[in-house]
């Protein structure tokens, strides 16, 4: 062994996998001068800062470097650094932030191998993924932009309520539903997300966005998140204009739809960095074939007649997939991803221009529902 380096009990591969580099990447951002190194000052720094309060617990800095810096030098290296994050003595040191990176990056099941390589970094793995995308959730800043939706489409629908009205007919609704008479007021393509048609619709709604909308929100963003969902609202009102041009259109259902089908894009492009992303995929796809089904079987079997608006729930969800696949996160980007985003903002926007100059162009479409 070369004169100088410290010998440890946990070998580092000679070559870079995906979780040598998702460590690489974790010990830049705590690197706050690039020097390669880590000092106390900067790891103080780093959990007196909100920025990483979720990353760090505030009263372990002392026994990280006691504990850690081996050579007390009063910095850590890169190797000093991994090794911490790892070593079994220091779990009771960082709680819940070790147990939930040594969970998602070297899953407990996996054993170091003969080989001396870290579980969980052999280049077949029996997890799905390397766990980074489900490290990126975060508490701060906090996940209110669904929630604040949600309590002004409940304000408005009580104000209805209020004055006797909760089928869509109060003053609120009246002002912003979707109305085929009313086309030239534009705002109804999208204000008509805060119109419900009785409480059921409106509670359905609501606990669908808020737990598929606040997940999102806590690693994308609260602003990639309202893209999605009003692409998904617009959409769901431009196909519903064009396919079914004398129908009220009320409800949230195509910001829903694009939240379901952000969920599938962000597995899309984050696949190898989930650690279960196959069930996650399975499961938004079973959610969609139910409402498709469901939607085939009422029309050409029952011969139902509904209200539900199921262009505006495909609309919604074509648009959620295409925005979500624009402008959600990518945590770790390939050849393939960047040729996907491309498409995608391709497709997006010539749908939805089409879209716009088919509504504003075609009168004789909408000669029946002119006021």
């Amino acid at each position: 062994m070369p004169s100088g380096q410290r010998e440890t009990n946990v070998s580092i591969p000679l070559t870079p996998t995906r979780s040598d580099l998702y460590w690489r990447r974790i010990f830049n951002k705590y690197d706050k001068d690039n020097d390669g190194k880590i000092s106390y000052v900067e790891l103080k720094g780093i959990i007196e800062s909100r920025e990483y309060d979720h990353d760090l617990p505030d009263n372990v800095v002392d026994k990280i470097m006691g504990l850690a810096d081996r050579d007390n030098s009063g910095y850590l290296d890169f190797p000093e650094f991994v090794e911490m994050m790892h070593h079994p003595d220091l779990k009771a040191v960082f709680g819940h932030f070790v147990a939930r990176y040594v969970h998602s990056i070297i899953p407990h099941r996996n054993p170091v191998d003969t080989t001396g390589r870290w579980p969980g970094f052999n280049a077949v793995s029996t997890s799905d993924g390397d766990g980074t995308y489900e490290e990126e959730y975060s508490c701060w800043p906090p996940a209110i932009c669904m929630i604040i939706i949600s309590l002004v489409e409940i304000v408005l629908f009580v104000y209805d309520a209020v004055h006797g009205n909760t089928d869509a007919n109060g003053p609120i609704a009246k002002l912003f539903i979707y109305n085929p008479h009313r086309r030239n007021e534009a705002w109804r393509f999208l204000t008509y997300m805060l119109v419900h048609v009785g409480v059921v619709h409106l509670l359905v709604n609501l606990l669908v966005q808020l737990f598929l909308g606040v997940p999102l929100e806590m690693v994308h963003r609260w602003w990639r998140v309202v893209l999605v969902y009003l692409a998904g609202v617009a959409a769901g009102s431009l196909a519903t204009s064009l396919t079914d041009p004398k129908v009220y259109l009320a409800g949230a259902s195509g910001g829903v739809y694009a939240l379901i089908a952000a969920h599938i894009a962000t597995i899309i492009m984050n696949w190898a960095e989930m650690e279960f992303a196959i069930i996650q995929l399975l499961v938004f796809l079973l959610l969609a074939a139910v409402d498709v089904g469901t939607a085939v079987y009422d029309r050409y079997w029952r011969h139902a007649t509904q209200n539900i608006g199921y262009v505006a729930h495909l609309a919604g969800a074509v648009a959620g997939l295409l925005v979500g696949i624009g402008v959600l996160r990518n945590l770790e980007k390939r050849k393939w991803e960047k040729r996907l985003w491309w498409a995608a903002v391709v497709i997006y926007f010539s749908l939805m221009i089409a879209g716009i100059l088919a509504n504003i162009f075609w009168t004789d479409r909408f000669l029946a529902t002119t006021p």
